[in-house]
């Protein structure tokens, strides 16, 4: 950017803050003889423009939020301090120019006012009057504006000079573009014990214990929590709700529209000008000579512009009579309507549905029961809390009331019907065995109460519990040494490009696979292993079914002349570039901070906010 037009972008954005402010502050200092509210080296932070930057801040706030903000709910969320802390970073960039001697010639600030439009007459040319007026509404004088607008510019300069010169090798979004699309040809083939000429010997039992004892930690049991629970859901006592046949009715009558449904057509309609041109239309389409479709696109609309969706004949107004007689398929029409006249397509012949009172009673009752169940669980919590809080134990509690009452060896993966309640995991999940029990609410309105009574650290499942599991984990994994073994014999015409199939393998062939592509039946870090192959290179990769093995056919760089693989790199190429510039300018200005601290006259800086109550 060159500096002429940064420039006169830093002029435009101050002139737009000078008459915004025009609205409040700025006319006169808000303290009497104050006119800072702070320094920074030699540079003063004006009142003005603290109180002009934060009214900004607060619209832009309102804006955002398309409500009023208060002053006292913006400082909540630091807004005074972001439009302070910007300000002492201009500062710090101007006392830096002022030691490094950056600034602009008479000639060329006389350049930007003339440019400006809010100083120019109906002809285009500078007006004075209109400078001055400017400048007196924003409560400024011509010297202190004419000095804003140097520090302005040099400050555009120094930061221009900080971040320019900074591009990205192309390097970078060359190697990002690699890794996102580049594609793979491959074929694999998932091999089983069925490929094997001879199946693998049955473990005897001295191999299963051994096999155990050397792999204890695939078959632990996991740390439990010994848990008694007393717990009552609405199904629980669901036939003891009695649920009275105006009930029923009530409800069926008030869900008249979910059981009863009238006969209705998915119509789409297309209006006309007039009754010629609908009926030049359907004769057309009559014909042959032209489709629905083409008359539809012909007048610059989708299908989906003139869909109705399922519609009653009632709904259909006056062209209902017609559509109803229509089969499905066929055209209705023309046929008045609010639009003008209009043809109707009948896509399909929708039935009434009606579903009786006698059909429906059981579904309600089981609804209006389920209901009435929770309600009568809900008034038996308070006296339940009060049987806990006198000191029953769950145990008693159950005898008094129709809570069931019951043990669990909790675990996450607990299998219980209780253990499926979030609720009931996450109070599992803590209870001390000093807790008293309490009860809580369960999603579908049930009631519980726990206790904890014991826990059991993970400790290796017995051998007599896990032999058939420990006997398939052995089985699995010498059909996996020997598939292996089975490779490695035929690797060599394997590698030489032998067809898969031509040992009896079932081969899959993939093409055009990216990083992120899935393979059914393959694991879930298969495309990780495809992805570090090389053309021609053959690898086997363990499966729960045995072992696949796969051979890399062909690598697709991505295309470097498609406009999008070239728009991508230049759009990955500029975000970077203005992060690292941005970087790079946030640590310069940190660093000019540090040599020109801002002290901050706490007294004026209050007035200010004062304003703003």
């Amino acid at each position: 950017m060159s500096q002429g037009k940064t420039s006169k972008t830093l002029v435009w954005i101050l002139m737009a803050m000078l008459i915004l402010g025009l609205g409040g502050f700025g006319v006169t200092n808000l303290s009497g003889n104050v006119h800072t509210i702070g320094t920074v080296g030699e540079k003063d932070i004006s009142i003005n423009d603290y109180s002009r930057a934060l009214q900004e801040e607060l619209r832009a706030l309102q804006a955002q939020t398309g409500q009023p903000i208060s002053f006292a709910q913006a400082q909540t969320f630091g807004i005074d301090r972001v439009v302070l802390a910007r300000l002492a970073t201009t500062r710090s960039m101007d006392a830096e120019n002022d030691r490094l001697g950056i600034s602009i010639g008479d000639e060329n600030l006389r350049e930007e006012l003339m440019a400006i439009p809010a100083f120019q007459g109906l002809d285009g040319s500078f007006d004075r009057d209109a400078y001055s007026f400017a400048i007196d509404q924003a409560g400024m004088n011509e010297s202190e504006f004419e000095d804003s607008v140097r520090e302005d510019t040099a400050r555009s300069l120094l930061q221009g000079a900080i971040v320019s010169g900074l591009p990205m090798p192309s390097v970078y979004a060359d190697t990002v573009i690699k890794y996102v699309a580049e594609e793979r040809d491959f074929t694999w083939a998932q091999l089983t014990a069925a490929n094997l000429t001879r199946p693998v010997d049955t473990p005897s039992e001295a191999e299963i214990a051994a096999y155990y004892d050397a792999n204890q930690a695939d078959f632990m049991v996991p740390a439990t929590r010994q848990i008694t629970y007393a717990w009552l859901s609405p199904e629980m006592i669901i036939d003891q709700v009695e649920v009275d046949e105006t009930a029923l009715r009530t409800l069926y009558d008030d869900r008249d529209s979910e059981f009863n449904r009238a006969e209705r057509r998915l119509v789409e309609r297309l209006a006309f000008a007039d009754e010629a041109a609908a009926q030049t239309a359907l004769d057309e389409i009559a014909a042959g000579t032209t489709t629905f479709e083409d008359v539809v696109a012909a007048r610059g609309l989708s299908l989906a512009d003139v869909d109705l969706g399922d519609m009653t004949k009632a709904e259909l107004g006056a062209a209902g009579e017609a559509v109803f007689l229509t089969p499905a398929g066929g055209i209705a029409g023309p046929a008045q309507t609010t639009l003008g006249p209009a043809l109707f397509r009948v896509n399909a012949v929708l039935p009434a549905q009606i579903t009786t009172f006698e059909d429906a009673r059981d579904i309600l009752r089981e609804e209006l029961a389920a209901d009435r169940a929770r309600r009568l669980i809900d008034a038996q919590v308070g006296d339940i809390d009060d049987l806990l809080a006198g000191g029953a134990t769950l145990e008693e509690v159950a005898e008094e009331t129709d809570m069931q009452l019951g043990t669990l060896d909790w675990h996450p993966a607990a299998e219980h019907p209780l253990a499926g309640y979030e609720g009931f995991r996450a109070v599992a999940a803590v209870v001390n065995a000093d807790d008293f029990p309490q009860v809580d609410v369960l999603d579908d309105g049930g009631i519980f109460a726990l206790r904890l009574d014991d826990e059991t650290e993970a400790h290796p499942a017995p051998l007599v519990d896990v032999t058939e599991s420990v006997s398939e984990a052995l089985i699995e994994e010498r059909t996996a040494e020997a598939l292996t073994a089975l490779v490695q014999t035929l690797r060599p015409r394997l590698n030489d490009g032998t067809s898969f199939t031509s040992f009896g393998f079932t081969a899959i062939e993939e093409t055009d696979m990216d990083r992120g592509a899935f393979v059914p039946g393959a694991p879930l870090d298969f495309m990780t292993t495809v992805f570090e192959m090389e053309p021609g290179e053959l690898r086997t990769v363990d499966s729960t079914n045995g072992l696949i093995v796969v051979r890399m056919n062909a690598i697709t760089e991505p295309a470097t002349d498609d406009p999008e693989v070239a728009a991508l790199k230049a759009s990955i190429t500029a975000q970077l570039s203005s992060g690292v510039s941005q970087d790079v300018f946030q640590a310069y200005a940190e660093a000019l901070q540090a040599t020109y601290p801002a002290e901050i006259n706490q007294q004026a800086l209050n007035a200010v906010h004062a304003q703003f109550q």
